[in-house]
């Protein structure tokens, strides 16, 4: 395809939150503060810095409250943060959070491995969730994980991702991801799932989630721009995982995006450099080169801080 020059495109930093869930290697509250700074300073605006799961659940965001208050000064960049419940509701607007994400799946076997309840019940659960979220001011956004193949159920029908992704927007959320969660997704299928979509839904009001466990997260970006989809989530240094999907690897590297954006002149107000210089702070703590194709090119194979 042929970007117009300045076309913008949306990134969505999701590094803290989905990026280092995974990761068993404690990440003390001041390096992740430090890092959500860094990407902000990297000229990300919209960051997913936290979760509101339940703390035994994922350990590693169990400090998400302290995470926020030290971000309170960054009124330029929306900072969002995952929530599973009322509860996690509750503990995310008494730290003052002002858009929350809530997340389900199309395939029934991973939502109940992942949250333990059926599409339906999740569904049903976010209907109160976002009911009060709205009616505090707070803006949504929806996750349909596994929108493309189930590490239990194999390849996921256009239909049931299309069913999950209508009733997440008529319950309240302004856009929903759909999430390549394994990472195992090719063009043909962003097309053989989003074009259906997209044939009902305005391109604005939907992102892709990509993790890059085949190598094809790029190429399926393109897919995502040839079929008008601005909006794309990604994780500084390819941080990522899930607990819940065997074999999953990170997500789609931001400095990767960044630099394919670049290339096709794409506007989206992100430096690649400083992206790296992020994701120096975590590599630094991990103790772990980040996987990025742009890491290696511009600083090779050693991790740790610049």
């Amino acid at each position: 395809m042929t970007a117009a020059r300045g076309e913008r495109v949306r990134i969505v930093e999701v590094g803290p939150r989905d990026g280092l869930q995974n990761e068993s290697r404690p990440v003390p509250t001041d390096r992740k503060i430090a890092f959500i700074r860094a990407l902000a300073a990297a000229g990300l605006r919209e960051i997913e810095a936290a979760s509101f799961v339940h703390p035994k659940a994922v350990p590693q965001l169990a400090d998400a409250a302290d995470v926020l208050r030290g971000l309170d000064d960054l009124p330029e960049v929306r900072i969002s943060a995952l929530v599973p419940n009322e509860r996690g509701l509750d503990r995310a607007l008494a730290a003052g959070v002002r858009r929350i994400a809530v997340f389900t799946a199309a395939s029934e076997t991973f939502v109940q491995r992942n949250i333990g309840m059926s599409i339906e019940a999740s569904l049903q659960t976010f209907r109160a969730v976002l009911r009060r979220a709205v009616d505090a001011g707070v803006t949504a956004r929806g996750y349909v994980s596994t929108a493309f193949v189930c590490p239990y159920e194999g390849e996921v029908a256009p239909a049931d991702v299309a069913l999950v992704t209508e009733r997440l927007l008529e319950l309240g959320c302004d856009e929903v991801a759909i999430s390549d969660t394994i990472g195992v997704a090719a063009p043909t299928d962003v097309t053989r799932v989003c074009a259906p979509l997209l044939r009902t839904i305005a391109p604005g009001r939907i992102a892709l989630h990509l993790h890059d466990t085949c190598g094809t997260a790029l190429a399926n970006v393109v897919r995502g721009l040839d079929l008008g989809i601005r909006t794309f989530d990604a994780s500084a240094g390819g941080l990522g995982g899930c607990p819940f999907a065997p074999g999953a690897a990170g997500n789609l590297a931001t400095e990767d995006l960044v630099y394919l954006l670049d290339r096709m002149g794409f506007d989206h107000g992100v430096r690649l450099a400083a992206v790296l210089e992020a994701a120096a702070l975590i590599a630094d703590v991990l103790d772990r080169a980040p996987t990025s194709r742009q890491w290696r090119r511009l600083r090779g194979p050693g991790c740790g801080a610049a």
